[in-house]
């Protein structure tokens, strides 16, 4: 991915299944956000392809490969501030039942009603949320915040999931909570995340596996224990002319 003669992205290859949660790493400006907005359809790739169940996804765009099974979180909270938890989280099944068609948007479908509420109810329990479902989203705490946007992508009819950076203003008891819906997320409902993080502890906690990026160029990729033990890894956070010499000398 370009933008003018700055290069965000560069041979970026890996893979995200079902099933599992996947990590995406590195510092500050290292290319994640970027790399999501390309999978997401947000931007267009110089080059390169995304799949999505085996489908290339060309230059869909970001509504039709919701439709195709693929959900998203951004840094930056994107609520109804003026509705409530129900209502927040039911419309990440809505968009999807109404797809393209704009009358279904108008005139819905009879059973339509109930797929939402089921759907929406069983995303607040798997989060928790149950009791706050007629709150105002808007008077929530920051971890509830991030909750209902969770929920949301769960009461959707995604596959895949790209959370970035989830856990962002949460203190420790949150994030701990927050780790824990993650796993029973992908334990019971079969979702696949791509978590870009930048919580170690939560990352070698949920990842089963794990990408590093840094300027854009992966640098490494392996397990957790893998991960925490590359010396690639730790000049890559340290940042600076030792990055290209600890690549230099792990190459040889």
């Amino acid at each position: 991915m370009r933008f003018g003669g700055l290069v965000a992205v560069n041979g970026a290859t890996m893979q995200v299944t079902t099933g599992k949660i996947t990590g995406l790493i590195g510092p500050n400006g290292a290319g994640k956000t970027t790399l999501f907005n390309v999978c997401s359809g947000l931007v267009a790739p110089a080059s390169g392809t995304v799949f999505l169940n085996e489908h290339a996804l060309g230059r869909s765009p970001s509504a039709a490969r919701a439709r195709r099974g693929l959900g998203r979180t951004f840094q930056q909270m994107q609520l109804m501030e003026s509705r409530t938890v129900w209502e927040n989280v039911a419309i990440g099944v809505e968009g999807g039942l109404a797809g393209a068609n704009a009358l279904r948007h108008v005139i819905p479908r009879l059973h339509d009603g109930r797929r939402v509420r089921a759907a929406t109810a069983e995303a607040l329990e798997l989060c928790g949320l149950l009791e706050h479902a007629q709150t105002q989203v808007s008077v929530l705490s920051t971890g509830q915040r991030r909750l209902v946007e969770l929920a949301r992508c769960l009461a959707g009819p995604f596959d895949i999931l790209l959370l970035d950076e989830p856990s962002s203003g949460l203190d420790q008891a949150e994030t701990a909570e927050f780790a824990s819906i993650l796993e029973r997320a992908v334990q019971e409902r079969g979702v696949g995340i791509l978590l870009v993080e930048h919580d170690m502890s939560l990352v070698m906690r949920v990842c089963d596996y794990i990408y590093v990026l840094d300027f854009g160029n992966p640098v490494f990729d392996g397990d957790p224990r893998s991960v925490r033990e590359s010396p690639v890894v730790r000049a890559a956070y340290l940042g600076g002319d030792e990055v290209e010499a600890v690549i230099a000398g792990e190459e040889a």
